[in-house]
């Protein structure tokens, strides 16, 4: 095992070897062979080119280094052509901050039985004069850029579930194609995370059309990957245990508290009434929150501002399965 591989567990060292063909013999000689490719990229201003960082890029891609260099240049690309997204990248920047406190993302604290990460959002909290989207997928990337520097999710990867409960056809009026278009590219093809599953919950019919404006942009694996569940609580349970959910999604935790993730960020003497002026560089700031740690959470509740009571959604009978979005067609 090499410096870069220190602090991983036996288990996810294995599982990179096995899953993503990481080799510690030729770990070094293979981010040396990205690097040199950014000659041929003069276009794009590559910000950063260390080991480390490198490396995500490389276990994103499963060690291929051609799809790890555009991804790499895409990671950067993204950010030059949209500098207003990056202008203030930090958490005391005002528009992050309003998204984080409102719990866009949520983060718990508890991973899935695969040492995934899990991302929630409640879609219906989403105030359209307080947050932008813009400002809430800035907040969502600068949390990425946090947690993937932890090299223990940069091999589990990440499940994000989103709450459609309450989400107003006017508040999906406000999801145009071109932010639609926006998230996508941030997402799915210019940021070094493995996604392992995008589950929707307690969606309205609009949500489904919204599937056809996506579409065309969505590569085949990402449609593979997400799950339409409706309120059928027990085809989410067949892919992320109920232990480590909270009760808002039928699971064993305690109701989520929004504050959790924001706070981490924020300092741990935030309160809703607290205004902050901490910088944080997400791209140089290492953060421990999100490690492989499953023991669930021992902070307890202090608020939870989700859509819907603990249990309401139902749970229907245990043949039934989750729906792949591409069962749409």
């Amino acid at each position: 095992m090499t410096h870069l591989q220190a602090g991983l567990s036996s288990e996810t060292t294995e599982k990179a070897r096995l899953e993503l063909n990481e080799n510690p013999d030729t770990l070094h000689a293979d981010i040396q062979q990205v690097r040199d490719m950014i000659v041929t990229r003069p276009d794009v201003g590559f910000l950063r080119t260390d080991d480390d960082f490198i490396l995500r890029f490389l276990r994103a891609r499963k060690f291929n280094q051609a799809e790890t260099f555009r991804l790499l240049a895409q990671y950067f690309q993204f950010r030059q052509q949209n500098l207003d997204m990056f202008q203030s990248f930090k958490v005391d920047d005002p528009g992050i901050k309003r998204a984080l406190m409102d719990g866009f993302p949520g983060v718990l604290e508890t991973p899935d039985q695969h040492g995934r990460k899990i991302l929630i959002l409640f879609a219906s909290n989403w105030d359209q004069g307080r947050n932008s989207f813009t400002d809430i997928l800035r907040a969502i990337l600068l949390s990425l850029e946090v947690l993937i520097e932890n090299p223990e999710l940069q091999i589990n990867g990440f499940i994000l579930i989103i709450d459609w409960s309450n989400f107003s056809f006017k508040q999906a009026s406000k999801l145009t194609p071109n932010i639609l278009k926006l998230a996508i590219e941030g997402l799915q093809d210019s940021f070094p995370a493995r996604f392992g599953g995008i589950h929707f919950v307690n969606q309205p019919w609009y949500i489904h059309a919204m599937y056809t404006i996506i579409k065309p942009f969505l590569k085949d694996k990402t449609r593979k990957r997400i799950f339409l569940h409706g309120n059928n609580l027990n085809s989410l349970h067949q892919l992320i245990l109920p232990d480590c959910l909270p009760s808002e999604f039928g699971g064993t935790l305690p109701p989520y508290d929004m504050g959790i993730w924001a706070r981490s960020l924020l300092g741990p003497d935030y309160n809703d009434e607290t205004e902050y002026t901490l910088t944080y560089d997400a791209l140089h700031v290492k953060e421990n929150y999100g490690s492989g740690d499953k023991e669930c959470a021992e902070k307890r509740m202090k608020r939870s501002q989700s859509a819907v009571e603990p249990g309401a959604l139902r749970q229907a009978g245990r043949d039934n399965t989750a729906q792949p979005l591409l069962a749409l067609e």
